[in-house]
């Protein structure tokens, strides 16, 4: 049987990179209801602002809104930034409840896009930055630009 191809990334989480250090990731299936799907597939979703926590040896993400869909069900409107379950192997939640309790770890949802015909957010355990830190990334970018652009301008020159 053949595999379906990954599909697009539907939404994207900017900020994680720039407030995190990602040290692990891992990909959750997200427990959808009624017509969410197709308004992510709309890519009507958006992840900035959420986060995930572990309560009772489930993992839930709050924050995470998903627009209604404009031709669904209007008389049964859900909560656009309702807690969603996520899907994951019982040792991958202990791995990262034991993970999270350390001071100064969060999980951070990174993306959401499609797999194989079902919504997979992916999710990391960063380590937040201070201010320095920032500051030094933005930095190393600055410093990659400036490379990147020498190297461009001594291939005009050189043709």
């Amino acid at each position: 049987m053949a595999k379906k191809s990954e599909g697009k990334q539907l939404a994207q989480n900017k900020k994680a990179s720039h407030d995190y250090f990602i040290e692990d990731t891992f990909e959750a299936g997200i427990v959808l209801m009624g017509s969410e799907i197709k308004s992510l597939r709309m890519g009507k979703a958006n992840i900035s602002d959420a986060f995930a926590t572990i309560r009772n040896g489930e993992i839930f993400i709050h924050n995470m809104h998903i627009s209604y869909f404009e031709q669904g069900n209007r008389s049964n409107p859900m909560d656009p930034t309702r807690a969603r379950k996520l899907l994951l192997h019982k040792s991958q939640i202990h791995k990262l409840l034991g993970l999270s309790k350390q001071e100064g770890y969060a999980i951070v949802p990174l993306k959401i896009y499609v797999k194989n015909g079902y919504a997979k957010l992916l999710i990391g355990l960063g380590k937040g930055k201070k201010q320095y830190d920032k500051r030094e990334t933005a930095a190393k970018k600055d410093a990659q630009r400036d490379i990147q652009r020498a190297l461009r301008e001594k291939q005009k020159v050189a043709r």
